[in-house]
């Protein structure tokens, strides 16, 4: 029996009652079975059990581990609302928090490894876009974080905010602030995968390869020069300004290999006035080292006079003169032997020039025609004859730049 009571006092069982039975044959409460011998303990009521969990290496109660979150809480509770205001974060100015993260965002560079031009760039550029939503975010939830909330703090300092902010004022700021930092997170996380996608539909030109780009007003017929004298294949509708970004195309003549832009069409404007695209032509004639095709018609299927294509060429020409240059006449087929006159044209103008322009366009323009391929051949050698001499003008002013490449 002493061994039975030993065993439960080693399960820390409450005090429960326990039958034996009296033998006939030993002295003593056994139960004889056959050859057998064997105590016998009958449980009238039921066993407690308790969970535990591994706390510091050591087995808890779970009720205890609760007992003990619940009483760290409240004093992490306590400590909260004892001088809530001292423990106050430093409030930086919006201004402040934009420059700061456009500082950090400007120092990231691109992963290592990265060979490819286009891809380092967009790379670079999405952990830029990353880096500033971060920047911009981080102080945000700080604020939210560490101003307490106001059923915390103490009953002296919560109506010290409702007196001086007003009733409900405090969690309409903060509720603010929290939304603005999950805006910030959510639109930069949107542009970033906007400006992936852009980024990728942007045409990688080779600086050092010879360009020629198209340029003329809307709907003259620039894309389906395009098609013809390169491996770009742009959009060709009978409508302006159906181009609507700059489109790449390729030229293999004589195992030489050269670069082909359409362009979107320019307007008669001032700059100032030009939209998105016509600016995006112009950028491209100022910032990359190009060889210009302009392309006139004549015909008045494009929608403008041309008066107004000569008044547009006239300022290009003179904005760009250190170009390369190569006029073409197209839709050759569709002119008559009058030129074609418009309402909006002065006829009487004697600028003889203009009047030479509407009858034969610049000097030395080349006639083509896409559907009877009239001067295509011709265009074509002009073409390379171009190119070949922009790779030479490339290769002049790489060696003045670098002079040590001579050696």
């Amino acid at each position: 029996m002493n061994g039975v009571y030993g065993l439960l006092q080693q399960w820390q069982l409450p005090s429960s009652k326990f039958l034996l039975r009296n033998s006939k044959h030993l002295p003593g409460k056994y139960l004889l079975h056959r050859t057998r011998v064997y105590p016998m303990v009958c449980f009238c009521k039921s066993m407690q059990t308790n969970t535990y969990e591994v706390v510091k290496g050591s087995y808890l109660p779970t009720t205890q581990t609760e007992q003990n979150t619940k009483s760290k809480d409240k004093v992490s509770i306590k400590n909260e609302n004892v001088g809530a205001f001292q423990k106050l974060p430093m409030v930086m100015p919006s201004v402040d928090i934009l420059y700061s993260a456009l500082r950090k965002a400007k120092r990231i560079s691109p992963t290592k490894g990265i060979a490819n031009v286009a891809k380092r760039e967009r790379n670079k550029g999405a952990k830029q876009l990353d880096a500033l939503m971060k920047e911009l975010a981080a102080p945000l939830k700080v604020y939210v974080d560490n101003f307490p909330k106001k059923k915390y703090l103490h009953p002296y300092e919560r109506s010290l905010v409702e007196l001086t902010l007003g009733d409900g004022n405090y969690e309409e700021v903060l509720m603010k602030v929290d939304t603005l930092r999950k805006k910030v997170t959510s639109v930069g996380k949107e542009h970033a995968s906007l400006c992936a996608k852009t980024l990728r539909a942007m045409p990688v030109i080779d600086l050092e390869t010879p360009t020629l780009c198209l340029v003329g007003a809307p709907n003259v017929g620039k894309s389906s020069l395009v098609r013809i004298l390169s491996t770009g294949k742009p959009e060709v509708c009978n409508y302006p300004f159906t181009t609507r970004g700059i489109l790449m195309g390729h030229i293999a003549l004589n195992f030489q290999h050269f670069q082909v832009t359409d362009t979107p069409g320019l307007l008669r404007r001032h700059d100032e006035d030009r939209n998105n695209l016509e600016k995006l032509t112009l950028a491209v004639l100022s910032h990359l080292p190009t060889a210009i095709l302009y392309v006139h018609d004549l015909t008045g299927e494009c929608g403008m006079s041309p008066s107004n294509q000569y008044l547009i060429y006239k300022e290009i020409k003179e904005r760009f003169n250190d170009h390369l240059w190569l006029d073409v006449i197209s839709k050759s087929d569709l002119l008559q032997e009058s030129p074609v006159v418009f309402v909006s044209e002065d006829t009487t103008a004697d600028d003889d020039e203009m009047v030479q322009y509407r009858k034969k366009g610049p000097d030395g323009a080349i006639h083509v025609s896409v559907k009877s391929e009239e001067g295509l051949n011709e265009l074509k050698q002009s073409v390379h004859k171009l190119l070949v001499a922009q790779m030479d003008k490339i290769k002049d002013e790489t060696n003045v730049t670098c002079p040590e490449s001579l050696t």
